[in-house]
């Protein structure tokens, strides 16, 4: 009994392996197809214009190895989040994300700009598209940031307005990334997106058709985010 007992555990071992095997084997091919730059010219180098190109020499250069850029339809907006799931091939709803530029209302006189991340006018904030943005717990987190020196009321974010938005990134409305813009802004991204089983996630890519997936761990690591429970 104790050999058969054995045996059966050994086999199950055996496809719990082969299984592990499976599942890495198939999570590097999807990274294979995704590890694409930006569409070469008629002479075979990418256009060093191109916003894609631009986007891939910075993340290359903060050592960013695991990203890729997709081109998505005019009406990718009024798709569900399914569709442009199914678009993006993303493994679920959860990974798609947005890059959303946040104004302090209530900072003091002499805050007007980036320049400390810890106490700056304007965040940008990345958050799933199927999650409900929680404005108490950011305030709350740049308290406890700023060790309870600033007062609560100093602390209200609210979305900036659109126009603000672009002079602050240069990228407009349904484009926004947090990579790559006109003005240093503190990212904050939202504690779930750290915790997906993928370890990616898909959000603007500088053009409205365009959108940009990261591996999670690597962007952590090259732009060292808050990273904040704030849905």
């Amino acid at each position: 009994m104790c050999s058969a007992a054995a045996d059966l555990e050994a086999r199950q071992l055996r496809i719990l392996g082969r299984i592990a095997d499976l599942e890495l084997a198939a999570q590097q091919h999807r990274l294979g197809a995704l590890s694409i730059s930006a569409a070469p010219s008629e002479n075979g180098e990418a256009d060093a214009g191109t916003t894609e190109a631009r986007l891939s020499a910075l993340l290359a250069a903060r050592g960013v190895r695991d990203f890729a850029f997709r081109r998505v339809p005019a009406d990718y907006y009024d798709r569900s989040l399914e569709e442009r799931c199914g678009l993006l091939r993303a493994d679920s709803v959860a990974q798609l994300c947005k890059s959303i530029v946040m104004v302090n209302t209530q900072a003091a006189a002499d805050v007007v700009d980036c320049s400390n991340p810890k106490n700056s006018k304007y965040y940008v904030v990345v958050v799933q598209y199927n999650a409900r943005l929680n404005a108490e717990n950011i305030k709350n987190f740049l308290y406890e940031l700023n060790e309870k020196q600033i007062p609560k009321k100093r602390f209200n974010m609210r979305l900036a307005p659109e126009e603000e938005s672009h002079k602050l990134t240069g990228f407009v409305h349904n484009a926004v990334t947090c990579i790559g813009m006109e003005t240093t802004i503190p990212v904050i991204i939202d504690e779930a997106i750290t915790k997906l089983d993928e370890d990616f996630f898909w959000l603007g890519g500088g053009e409205v058709d365009l959108k940009l997936g990261v591996r999670t761990s690597q962007f952590l690591s090259a732009f060292s985010p808050f990273v904040v429970k704030c849905s």
